[in-house]
């Protein structure tokens, strides 16, 4: 029974929020371009990076809880490559979206908030846990 609960939030705490903001971006950009005015200039570029920020934050963390024997360049490396090819899928699709068009530069913002976001988490946010450093005899 303790395997199930620590399953199930794992399940809940990490991976649904990863799910919940992919299936968010798919869902906004499957919508013609916004009609409203920008609130200064290049504010997508913004948007792009903060939130493919927060999508590299959240696979980061999903990753360190899920496989906490993998070294920390290891859960940088797959975050950012898993949001940026995400950033890079949803050009894609948006390429095929009325009134939308693939850009360049969005996939850039994309790219450097996924590394921004990751290294942001995993320098300042991320802490191995102390029983693996036990397990493991490793000494600081």
């Amino acid at each position: 029974m303790r395997q199930f609960s620590n399953k199930l939030s794992l399940n809940f705490f990490y991976r649904l929020p990863v799910i919940a903001l992919s299936v968010f971006i798919f869902w906004q950009s499957s919508y013609p371009g916004m009609i409203s005015e920008p609130l200064f200039a290049y504010d997508d570029k913004v948007f792009h990076f903060g939130v493919y920020a927060i999508l590299a934050i959240l696979a980061a963390r999903n990753l360190a809880a899920e496989k906490p024997l993998w070294s920390p360049a290891k859960i940088k490396t797959i975050a950012i490559l898993f949001a940026c090819l995400y950033g890079m899928s949803d050009e894609i699709h948006q390429a095929f979206v009325p009134e939308r068009h693939a850009s360049a530069w969005d996939l850039f913002a994309d790219c450097a908030g996924s590394i921004a976001g990751c290294i942001f988490y995993m320098n300042f946010v991320y802490k191995k846990p102390l029983y693996l450093d036990k397990q493991l005899n490793i000494k600081n």
